[in-house]
């Protein structure tokens, strides 16, 4: 089952696979199992990837430079982010996205993944301090290297996304989407069809919870990127996951579970959308599978809009100084 990646991408598998959770960012990730869960992907039919090179600072690249070794290049869609800065110590510094730092920040990821060119290289936020259409420029000369073979965007918002079009195609944008993340519904999703560029969401299953298996007991480690986003603090949790529960009925009534509702949920909205499912485990990706044969009708898609409305999530999808960064909320 497949999907054409905007006007100007390639020819997609229907859900991808995003590789962030194998590198940490959500607690202890094993890499034998990160890599088992990368080849029962691609064995699926899977052959979108995505990932970033601050994904663990190059650790999430090199799993998956591991993983692909012995396997044909041009069965695989390789999606990779660059520009955020990082420290020794894991923390945040920033954006970079000069032209300069995109051809550096691109050398270094193919060797990281063992690879000589990038399917679908994207800045993972707007650099205020870079015009758009520089960084673009600046992609659009590996493009003619061989070095890419298409240019995406990350978490922009409708006019950034009008004003890189003018530099060279989009295939593209990568932002978050869910039941309970629907913002890019006002502006920057009707700007994406009008211009022909596809979507590929992360955060479908709102980072585990909307994954029908979260309990407010749960504990979660300091490195966990959900400790501190507002959605899992304890004054939101409690109503988001009633939030849950409401979607839990509906799931049971179509024999599925809330994370295959959820997913199903983004595949019906449209088909420019092709979902990414982070799943660092085997199990999790069998489950995200099973979403493919999820057919939600009309009436299922109204239930669905009467249990969770739009703005129904208590809690911004970010830390408030996070949110400030993104070109995509302003």
């Amino acid at each position: 089952m497949t999907r054409k990646l905007g006007a100007h991408g390639p020819e997609v598998s229907s859900i991808g696979l995003g590789a962030m959770g194998m590198s940490g960012m959500y607690g202890h990730a094993d890499r034998a199992e990160s890599i088992a869960t990368i080849h029962s992907a691609l064995d699926a039919g899977i052959n979108l990837i995505d990932t970033g090179d601050f994904y663990g600072m190059g650790h999430n690249e090199m799993v998956i430079g591991q993983a692909l070794e012995g396997r044909h290049r041009e069965d695989v869609i390789l999606s990779v982010k660059f520009g955020a800065q990082r420290g020794p110590d894991g923390s945040w510094l920033g954006y970079d996205a000069r032209p300069a730092a995109v051809k550096t920040a691109l050398a270094y990821s193919l060797q990281r993944l063992r690879t000589d060119y990038i399917d679908i290289y994207r800045p993972a936020r707007l650099d205020p301090t870079v015009p758009i259409e520089e960084t673009v420029g600046a992609i659009a000369e590996l493009v003619e290297l061989g070095f890419v073979r298409y240019i995406g965007l990350s978490e922009v918002g409708h006019s950034t996304i009008r004003q890189a079009v003018r530099t060279h195609p989009i295939c593209d944008l990568q932002i978050e989407y869910s039941i309970i993340s629907r913002s890019i519904e006002g502006e920057i999703l009707p700007a994406c069809r009008e211009l022909g560029i596809g979507l590929t969401p992360y955060g479908v299953l709102s980072r585990g919870l909307l994954s029908g298996r979260w309990s407010p007991e749960r504990q979660l480690e300091s490195t966990d990127f959900r400790s501190r986003a507002p959605r899992f603090q304890t004054e939101n949790l409690d109503r988001n996951l009633a939030l849950v529960e409401a979607l839990r009925e509906i799931a049971d009534a179509k024999g599925a579970s809330v994370a295959q509702l959820a997913i199903a949920w983004v595949l019906a909205r449209g088909d420019e959308i092709v979902p990414l499912i982070g799943a660092h485990t085997r199990e999790r990706l069998t489950e995200a599978l099973g979403a493919l044969e999820l057919e939600l009708t009309e009436a299922d898609m109204e239930r669905i809009e009467e249990a969770v409305p739009p703005d129904a999530a208590a809690g911004a999808r970010y830390p408030e100084a996070q949110m400030a960064h993104l070109d995509s909320e302003q």
